[in-house]
């Protein structure tokens, strides 16, 4: 089986190819990413020796070198894209170009290509933001440039989804340790300041409510539909759904001598919670591994990377 993956350096993307690095049905893996980051942990940190991993840099909006790239490939993992979590309404135009016009370009070039499956990390920003919970059913409203350009892809993939086996995956807030890390998110970045800063800065009153989802819980459902059985459709990849004052809490008890400085309090920010799909529970696992268990996991992952 030979994969492709775009934005396979990336935070996601790398974990993602360690894992599929590691599946022996898994002949080839191509990472075609255009490093804009300046990320090289996969080549730097992941451990992966030369042998079924190669490198395309390359850019979603270059129909030519995409269409040359999948020659002979079976399945796509769709995960790059323009994400700024802090700047969600900032670059509409670096948006619409990169998660609408790219993820366009990339399926035309899957159309004419022998691909048989196709996997997009699409977000849970499209659904907007509502005090109700989201699920599979609910209609998307986005609120911010990003969430819209995320839904506009997932129009372009929809195309596919009477031809080959197709997946749109609403992501949650991603958060754990990995060897790209983002600290842009809300748990990576709180368990970061938290860890290394012992502040946390904590944005309008708190109570906004998030929906999450462990890195590796989400890289393992991503493996696996490689070879499920699922039907093709949407689905929403979230664990749990918690306010940022909840978080916070749960922080502050594994390390109570952190501070915790609020800003803008008088500011209620959007609320997003969505309901984890029963769906793919097959394909996911059960996590019976609570929440707090996890962030301790991820506390000592970040002090042993420590070299003092």
């Amino acid at each position: 089986m030979k994969v492709l993956i775009t934005g396979g350096a990336g935070y996601l993307g790398t974990e993602l190819v360690i894992k599929l690095n590691q599946c022996l049905e898994v002949s080839e893996i191509i990472v075609y990413d255009n490093l804009w980051k300046n990320n090289y942990n996969l080549f730097l940190h992941s451990q992966i020796k030369k042998g079924k991993v190669t490198f395309v840099k390359g850019e979603l909006l270059d129909s030519r070198k995409l269409e040359k790239v999948l020659q002979g490939v079976d399945v796509v993992y769709h995960l790059a894209a323009r994400v700024a979590a802090r700047l969600v309404n900032a670059s509409h135009h670096l948006y619409e170009q990169i998660n609408n016009w790219g993820t366009a370009e990339l399926v035309y070039a899957v159309e004419r290509s022998n691909v048989k499956k196709f996997i997009y990390a699409s977000s849970i920003a499209v659904y907007g933001d509502s005090t109700e919970q989201f699920n599979e059913n609910s209609i998307p409203n986005p609120k911010t440039y990003y969430g819209s350009s995320k839904l506009r892809g997932e129009e372009h993939v929809a195309r596919l989804m009477s031809k080959i086996d197709t997946y749109t995956f609403r992501i949650g807030n991603v958060y754990g340790y990995g060897t790209s890390m983002r600290f842009d998110t809300v748990v990576n970045k709180f368990m970061f300041d938290a860890e290394f800063k012992n502040r946390i800065k904590i944005l309008g009153d708190g109570n906004q409510k998030r929906a999450f989802i462990n890195i590796e819980r989400l890289t393992n459902i991503l493996s696996d539909l490689k070879t499920s059985g699922i039907k093709s459709g949407t689905y929403n990849a979230v664990e749990y759904n918690m306010s940022v004052n909840d978080l916070v809490e749960i922080i502050k008890n594994m390390m109570p001598e952190t501070e915790m400085l609020f800003v803008s309090q008088h500011l209620k920010l959007r609320n997003i919670e969505v309901k984890p799909d029963e769906r793919i529970i097959d394909i996911s696992g059960i996590n019976d591994e609570a929440f707090n268990e996890q962030l301790l996991e991820f506390k000592k992952a970040l002090e042993n990377s420590v070299k003092l």
